[in-house]
């Protein structure tokens, strides 16, 4: 099998958790920027998961690039990353409802290290898939330092937020902007396979 509705059907789920996401925003109560303090937390956890959201299908999106064939395994350890993707609505809707305390805090860096998981675990799937250690994606990842960074990041994150949330916050956003660039190992070797 190739990729192709793999791709789609994943397009289609983060186009929904994105959608999900910024109907959580609400209309002020007010017309001045005092209205807006209110909706501070919501509009920083949209932000920081519009992101992330966004770091995960980019970073999906090239992975995919490197991907001849996938088998069942990999549509399961697909939908296993979606699952912990569509959580991320929740968890900034419970931001919304407490702020930025400690439970929710922690919830959120779970669901994204749980979605980080999730993505090595589909990545190990589609190299498995497509001839293991000699395939192209495995060569292109290497030994992957910053995705087992982030992992640990994450954790820390986790454990921070029952200390100071905002201190997780800041852990989380580090890891985001850690990725806010595509994975320039999967963009190389695409480059390089195109015929000049």
């Amino acid at each position: 099998m190739n990729s192709t509705r793999l791709e789609a059907f994943t397009d289609g789920v983060i186009a929904i958790v994105i959608t999900i996401m910024v109907l959580e925003l609400h209309v002020p109560h007010g017309a001045d920027l005092a209205a807006l303090k209110a909706q501070t937390p919501i509009l920083l956890a949209y932000v920081l998961s519009y992101v992330n959201v966004g770091i995960f299908w980019n970073n999906h999106y090239h992975m995919l690039h490197m991907t001849d064939k996938v088998n069942g395994a990999v549509l399961w350890a697909n939908l296993n990353l979606l699952f912990w993707l569509t959580l991320v609505p929740f968890v900034i809707r419970w931001i919304d409802e407490t702020g930025f305390t400690t439970a929710p805090v922690a919830a959120y860096g779970v669901v994204l290290a749980l979605a980080a998981i999730g993505y090595v675990v589909l990545q190990r799937q589609i190299i498995a898939a497509n001839g293991g250690p000699d395939s192209r994606l495995a060569k292109a990842l290497g030994n992957d330092v910053k995705g087992k960074l982030s992992l640990v990041l994450y954790g820390s994150g986790v454990a921070l937020a029952f200390v100071a949330p905002w201190m997780a916050i800041a852990v989380y956003v580090a890891v985001a902007l850690m990725w806010l660039i595509p994975d320039r190992r999967i963009e190389e070797r695409i480059k390089s396979a195109r015929p000049r």
